[in-house]
């Protein structure tokens, strides 16, 4: 495992309401496995969606995590750039924190932690939900990708001749995890060799 720069090897996990709950639920797992710190801040929309989504409660999600903060406490250490960290996964990234973030108004923790993360030149990697898209989603896409983030919809990956819907969680948030310079152990393409 290694982290970009000189930055701890830590990093913070948003979780937005999209649909996709599982892909935070995963990053939570995979930086555990890896010994990486995390720091958790799930939206009033994502607590929701992971009653809808899975059987877990939000005290169990928050176990997953070295630390939690409450989407509403903007004076937490994320809100600052003097937290230093790897930058930030936002895993699944609903179409609205996209937009705050690529507008730079920020109305809650996790979307002013992404525009500190940003700010400070680290990396941000936003998987986005949402399907289709029309014109002002694109804009906001790209206009979050000029300030430096990188978009990451979660495109299963069928090489790898995924098992279960688990293997196609496992893959996304693993190939996410490599933008942040952190080796997970998924399949990877091999040039269509046999094992």
């Amino acid at each position: 495992m290694k982290s970009q720069g000189n930055s701890p090897e830590r990093l913070i996990i948003g979780i937005s309401g999209a649909s996709g709950i599982v892909y935070g639920i995963e990053a939570l797992k995979q930086l555990r496995a890896l010994g990486v710190e995390s720091h958790l801040v799930a939206s009033k929309s994502a607590i929701l969606t992971l009653t809808h989504e899975t059987d877990m409660k939000y005290a169990a999600l928050c176990e997953l995590a070295d630390h939690h903060y409450s989407n509403s406490d903007i004076g937490a250490v994320l809100a600052s750039g003097s937290f230093r960290s790897m930058g930030m996964l936002v895993a699944p990234c609903s179409i609205r924190s996209l937009s705050e973030i690529a507008s730079g108004v920020t109305g809650s923790l996790l979307t002013r932690a992404a525009d500190v993360v940003l700010k400070e030149r680290r990396r941000l990697v936003l998987m986005v939900r949402e399907t289709p898209l029309h014109a002002g989603h694109l804009q906001s896409m790209l206009n979050v990708t000029h300030a430096g983030a990188v978009v990451m919809p979660p495109v299963p990956a069928f090489y790898t001749r995924p098992k279960s819907l688990q293997d196609l969680v496992t893959q996304s948030v693993g190939r996410a995890l490599d933008l942040f310079g952190l080796e997970s152990d998924i399949p990877r393409w091999n040039g269509g060799k046999e094992d």
